[in-house]
């Protein structure tokens, strides 16, 4: 029988018992003072499907208040079909595909894609890598940026001389534990400033640290236990155990996915989009994690992850 089969994706009243039972394990929590006693389901025949009233601060409460789902008149099991089907999709699922599918208006499944990847975004800060670990770091370029260049990425200014000038393109920077986790971030500009901030403090200098020939690594990888290169310049790509093809195969995915079926990203909003594809490949098969549980994980980071149409499509 096929997974979405299952009641809570068809009966809004079921779905609410899927969400309140993972996000409330131990009972109903009210959000506005945190009580856990005298709390009350409300059964009148007007009142809405899973509210509670809390009679220690007496007001009432459903379990969306606090969470992605809060002030949204979409119907909660039409949220569960969407968290799984962007979970279980690979390279993601498209606004207009949610839209024909779960019947909502584009402008809505645009909304309910945006606040479901931030609940993707995990937060964690714990650094990358232990003692021998091997990490990759790479960086790629992605889309035009929303302001043109006008210096390299040397500082110096860009004066043309039979050049076309900055590519300006979005810069990405990859940090890969070799069968591990991922963590990416959108730097204004891949200097070797700002990689070495972002290496030293998501990396443990235990760590082995592996990279191609570029000039942005040196420096930085002086500080780790280990630093080993590919050149691809010279069509080096493997060397042994030594290679870059994990964050190239992670980067590959993610393209395949913004540009086959995405299409279109405004710069304001590839972090959300990195934090997708690095929510799915933390939780991948290959780590134990199937469909449903990926779902369940995004259900876990719902709270306390509002997001308003306001604050997504300010400018």
């Amino acid at each position: 029988m096929s997974v979405l089969s299952d009641r809570h994706f068809h009966d809004e009243a079921a779905a609410y018992k899927f969400v309140e039972a993972r996000i409330w394990p131990n009972g109903p929590v009210c959000p506005h003072c945190g009580g856990v006693e005298r709390i009350s389901k409300m059964e009148g025949k007007s009142t809405r499907i899973g509210t509670y009233k809390c009679y220690q601060c007496r007001k009432p409460f459903t379990v969306k208040i606090g969470t992605i789902f809060e002030a949204s008149h979409v119907k909660l099991n039409h949220w569960l079909q969407a968290i799984f089907l962007i979970a279980s999709s690979k390279k993601g699922i498209s606004s207009n595909q949610l839209h024909r599918t779960l019947g909502v208006t584009l402008k809505t499944a645009w909304f309910i894609s945006h606040r479901i990847r931030e609940a993707m975004r995990d937060g964690k800060l714990g650094p990358l890598g232990g003692n021998g670990q091997i990490v990759e770091v790479d960086e790629t370029y992605f889309g035009s940026r929303a302001e043109k260049r006008t210096t390299r990425t040397s500082g110096q200014a860009f004066i043309k001389k039979g050049r076309s000038g900055p590519s300006n393109k979005r810069a990405v920077l990859g940090l890969i534990e070799r069968n591990g986790s991922v963590r990416t971030f959108h730097v204004a500009s891949a200097t070797k400033e700002n990689v070495a901030v972002l290496v030293t403090e998501n990396i443990t200098v235990e760590s082995m640290l592996f990279t191609d020939e570029s000039r942005l690594y040196p420096v930085v990888g002086a500080t780790f236990l280990d630093h080993m290169t590919v050149k691809h310049s010279a069509g080096e790509y493997v060397r042994g155990g030594v290679h870059t093809n994990t964050i190239e195969s992670y980067f590959s995915i993610f393209k395949r996915g913004m540009r086959g079926t995405y299409q279109h990203c405004a710069e304001k909003h590839l972090h959300r989009y990195l934090a997708e594809f690095d929510f799915r490949h933390n939780s991948r098969v290959a780590l134990g994690v199937n469909d449903e549980a990926r779902a369940g994980r995004i259900l876990d980071g719902v709270v306390g992850k509002r997001l308003t149409y306001e604050t997504t499509s300010a400018r």
